[in-house]
């Protein structure tokens, strides 16, 4: 079978948005309305730290897809101001959200045992403050997010092919920056990182048959696998890639910025930013290219993410084996065309009642499980007032 990325349609049904007369959906998406909404509508679990786990309406997988948000939108009413990236969470909620992850991605193992059978995916994604409110494809909810889902092989296998030009599955241009033009240099700058239990993988070796994809990103097997994720040292290394992954991403937009070649402040690793990053021409030739087209294209420059945003998933590869990897986060793509994964929700509310019930009764028990571990409160919906799935439209 070639390889080649996929694309699949989803099916969803028609929400029911109650915006205001004046008001887009993009800005009655950032509203605490809105969160306050998702939570009486597709809430599951909810945790004293304010992780909030709700079920995905509108999702990717209708096989298992469920969300955990950092639902900060009743302290924090500035939707600019609410944590968006790991780093800047408390530690009583980075231990929770990890916990609830090892959690959810233990149910996903045991419920989905063959790598051949299906595609697991944890992804996090920082949902990102520096997007413009009137931007196309400006995340529906500005606070960190985690995304959980399950991709039949066979649904992956019999899709079509996607287009490879296809403005998603290239980051709107930017992977090719990363990819083309400084993926050398991201690898090297990532190697120096002291790691014990995420090993680094050569690209080609960790990337799925059926896409090809990731590419050109460093990854990392999980050394132990899945029991891995239940030891904090984990999480800790887990921390370390995204805290690297900042510093290369601050330190490039740095000097497109502003033109100096220079250590940007409050960085993680500064001597290794001065070593690897600021001695390497190449690096520093592409960044000053940059800047000079950000310069000459005001099209250009408006897709600029200029504070770091991120993607980091975690994902069962072809040999059954937990990988790492990480990506800048820009205009438009999703989480899944990380791993070549192009998703086409199509409104069919007939065809999602089909398979609702099964997708809700699985969530339902992956919730058992928090809530077993006591990590705090199950909600009620109108799809599952008591407990149990309730047909609700």
């Amino acid at each position: 079978m070639k390889t080649a990325p996929r694309e699949i349609a989803t099916p969803c049904p028609q929400m029911s948005l109650k915006v205001p007369e004046g008001m887009t959906q993009v800005e009655f998406f950032n509203s605490p309305a809105n969160l306050k909404n998702l939570a009486e509508e597709n809430g599951l679990f909810r945790t004293p730290e304010d992780l909030l786990l709700y079920r995905k309406l509108v999702g990717h997988s209708v096989e298992f897809d469920t969300s955990i948000i950092l639902d900060s939108s009743r302290r924090i009413l500035d939707p600019l101001g609410r944590p968006v990236r790991r780093d800047q969470m408390k530690r009583q909620e980075k231990k929770v959200w990890s916990k609830m992850t090892q959690i959810i991605c233990d149910y996903m193992f045991e419920k989905y045992p063959d790598p051949a059978e299906h595609l697991i995916l944890c992804g996090e994604a920082s949902l990102d403050s520096t997007w413009p409110l009137n931007k196309p494809g400006v995340p529906s909810i500005r606070m960190i997010h985690n995304h959980f889902m399950v991709f039949p092989m066979a649904q992956l296998r019999e899709a079509g092919e996607a287009d490879a030009n296809n403005p998603n599955l290239t980051d709107s241009g930017h992977n090719t920056l990363f990819l083309r033009q400084l993926s050398e240099a991201y690898g090297k700058f990532l190697e120096v990182l002291d790691l014990q239990i995420l090993k680094l993988l050569p690209t080609e070796e960790a990337s799925l048959k059926l896409t090809g994809y990731p590419q050109g990103l460093p990854c990392w097997e999980v050394v132990g696998g899945a029991e891995r994720l239940k030891d904090q040292y984990f999480w800790y290394e887990y921390e370390q890639v995204l805290r690297g992954f900042l510093d290369f991403y601050r330190t490039f937009f740095s000097m497109v910025a502003t033109g100096e070649v220079r250590v940007p402040d409050n960085t993680n690793f500064a001597n290794q930013i001065d070593d690897v990053l600021l001695g390497n021409q190449r690096f520093v030739r592409v960044a000053r290219d940059l800047r000079e087209k950000v310069i000459q294209d005001p099209q250009f420059a408006n897709d600029i993410r200029w504070r770091p945003a991120y993607k980091q998933i975690l994902f069962r590869d072809d040999k059954g084996r937990l990988v790492v990897t990480i990506s800048q986060n820009s205009v438009g793509n999703a989480i899944t065309e990380l791993l070549g994964i192009v998703v086409k929700r199509k409104v069919d509310s007939e065809a999602y009642a089909a398979v609702e019930e099964g997708l809700v009764s699985r969530l339902l028990e992956v919730r058992e499980r928090l809530q077993a571990a006591n990590l705090g409160e199950s909600l009620s919906s109108p799809c599952w007032p008591n407990g149990a799935f309730h047909p609700c439209r």
